[in-house]
C-alpha cells in the first residue's frame, strides 16, 4: 500500500492534509496552524516528494527518513509541515484497523478531564474572574489556565500590577476547589520568574508554564529547582534533540509538547517516552480547537504519563480564533470538566466539505 496523493486544503491560518493511498485508502491531518500557508507550502515543497510511493503503513519510518532527507533544514517549518503527513497516516491506519488511534496506542476512548485554557491578556482581572466563574458553572471545569507577564515581555507586565491582581481575582472567584494554571509565555528572567513564582505559591496555583525564554533551559531550570510548584514548559520546541536536554536535565516539571509544533503524534510519543523513563507526567500544548486539541486527546487517554487533564481552549470562534470554526464534526464541547475522546475510526472526527470547499487546495501526486 503505497501513498499515491498528498493534500492540502487551507488558508493562512489553519490547513488539512489528505492522504490517499494507492488502493484508496486515506487520512486526514493537518500541519500545524499559524502560517498555515507557509507550512502547506513546505509540506509540498520537501515532505511529499519523500513520501510519495513510500509504504503507506511505515509512519516511523517516514518519520526518520524526511528530516534526515531534509537534514540542512532542521528547524520549525519542517516538523510543522511533517505533522500533516505524520497525522494524516495515522488516521489511515486507525480507519483501515477500524479502531481510533486512542485504541491503536492500547488506550480507550472516554471521556477525558481538561482544563479551560484562556489566551487573553487584553481583559481585566475582574472580567477575567468572571467569565471563569461563569464557564466553571456551565462546563463544570475543575481547573483554569490563565496569562499572567507579558508574551516575551523581559520582565514586563502586561500593564503594572495585572499579574498580582488577576491571580488573587481568579482565586476568590474560583475558591479553593478549582486548580489554577498560569502560562508567562517566555516573560521573566530567572530571578523575576521565582519572585512571581513565589506569589503564585502562596495563591496555591500549580502550574507555572514557560516562565522563562523558552531558548533559555538554564534559566528555566534555575526556577524549576526553586519553587515547589510545577514548572512546565517544550510546547516551542521541536528538536528531539532539544528534548532529550530538556528531560535529562529536568529542566521542567510537566512536558508540553505540541503534536504539530513537534512534527506529528509519532514525534509527541517519543517526547512522552522520553519523559516517563524520568518518571515526569506529559501534557501536551493544544491551545486551540483545531485537529490538535482532537489529537491530543486520543494521546493523552493512551499513555502511561499522561498528565491529570488535556488543554482545551475556552475562546470562542467568534472572538480568538475565528478561524478554528466549522472545520469537523462533531464539536469538541466539555461538560462536567470533561471533553469525550472521539471513538470512531482513525480521530474519529468528519471533516466538513463546506470548510474543504472555501479552502486553498493544492496537491501532489504520483505520476
Amino acid at each position: 500500500m503505497k501513498i499515491q496523493s498528498i493534500e492540502t486544503f487551507g488558508n493562512q491560518f489553519v490547513a488539512l492534509v489528505r492522504v490517499r493511498s494507492d488502493d484508496g485508502a486515506e487520512g486526514w491531518g493537518q500541519v500545524s496552524p499559524y502560517n498555515a500557508d507557509i507550512t502547506a507550502q513546505v509540506l509540498h515543497r520537501q515532505v511529499a516528494p519523500h513520501a510519495l510511493g513510500h509504504d503507506a503503513g511505515d509512519i516511523d519510518g517516514l518519520v526518520e527518513l524526511i528530516p534526515e532527507r531534509e537534514h540542512k533544514f532542521p528547524g520549525s517549518y519542517l516538523r510543522r509541515a511533517l505533522a500533516g503527513l505524520d497525522t494524516a497516516l495515522w488516521d489511515l491506519r486507525g480507519k483501515l484497523a477500524d479502531k481510533s488511534v486512542c485504541e491503536l496506542l492500547g488506550g480507550r476512548p472516554r471521556p477525558f478531564p481538561v482544563y479551560g485554557s484562556s489566551m487573553r491578556r487584553d481583559i481585566t482581572p475582574e472580567a477575567e474572574a468572571l467569565r471563569l466563574a461563569r464557564l466553571r458553572d456551565d462546563h463544570g471545569y475543575g481547573a483554569f489556565k490563565f496569562r499572567v507577564g507579558r508574551e516575551c515581555g523581559h520582565d514586563q507586565d502586561e500593564w503594572p500590577g495585572r499579574s498580582e491582581a488577576v491571580v488573587a481575582a481568579v482565586r476568590a472567584a474560583l475558591g479553593d476547589d478549582v486548580a489554577l494554571l498560569v502560562d508567562a509565555n517566555s516573560c521573566y528572567t530567572a530571578g523575576k520568574a521565582i519572585k512571581v513564582g513565589r506569589m503564585l505559591e502562596s495563591h496555591g496555583v500549580r502550574h507555572f508554564e514557560e516562565p522563562c525564554p523558552y531558548w533559555r533551559l538554564d534559566w528555566t531550570k534555575q526556577v524549576t529547582d526553586a519553587l515547589d510548584l510545577d514548572v512546565t514548559g517544550g510546547e516551542q520546541d521541536c528538536d528531539l534533540a532539544t528534548w532529550r536536554r530538556i528531560v535529562e536535565d529536568r529542566a521542567v516539571d510537566i512536558v508540553q509538547p505540541d503534536i504539530c509544533y513537534v512534527g506529528g503524534l509519532s514525534r509527541a510519543l517519543r517526547v512522552a517516552a522520553m519523559a516517563q523513563a524520568a518518571g515526569l507526567p506529559c501534557v501536551p500544548h493544544s491551545a486551540n480547537l483545531s485537529l490538535v486539541t482532537v489529537f491530543s486527546l486520543h494521546m493523552m487517554g493512551a499513555i502511561a504519563n499522561a498528565g491529570p487533564y488535556v488543554e482545551f481552549s475556552i475562546e470562542p470562534a467568534e472572538g480568538y480564533y475565528p478561524w478554528q470554526a466549522g472545520i469537523f464534526s462533531p464539536e469538541l464541547v466539555a461538560h462536567d470538566g470533561r471533553v469525550a475522546i472521539p471513538d470512531g475510526p482513525g480521530w474519529g472526527v468528519e471533516i466538513n466539505p463546506d470548510w474543504l470547499a472555501a479552502a486553498e487546495h493544492r496537491i501532489s501526486e504520483l505520476d
